[in-house]
């Protein structure tokens, strides 16, 4: 027996195939409630929540936002929010 003690030892990982880091937070004012949504750096999304929760507010705490989310940069990550959305919409930038 090896240094497995006779279980198969694990595979390496695959680092390929993990999703790269987020640089936005962007806070979408909707109608039925505030939602975050996470971009990596090429605003391609990452995850969506309640705006509301705990966790945001301690994302971005000691971050200063932006407001607007209506360059051209972000047509297609929030092409589902009216413009109204977008205008109103806080960006935080993380480092």
């Amino acid at each position: 027996m090896g240094q497995g003690f006779g279980q198969e030892m694990p595979r390496p990982h695959d680092l390929a195939g993990l999703r790269g880091v987020t640089k936005y937070l962007v806070i979408v004012p909707v109608m039925d409630g505030p939602i975050a949504r996470l971009f990596l750096e090429n605003r391609e999304q990452a995850g969506e929540f309640d705006a509301n929760t705990e966790e945001v507010s301690s994302m971005i705490k000691g971050i200063t936002p932006s407001v607007g989310a209506t360059g051209a940069e972000w047509d297609k990550a929030l092409s589902a929010h009216s413009p109204t959305d977008r205008a109103q919409a806080t960006i935080y930038e993380f480092s």
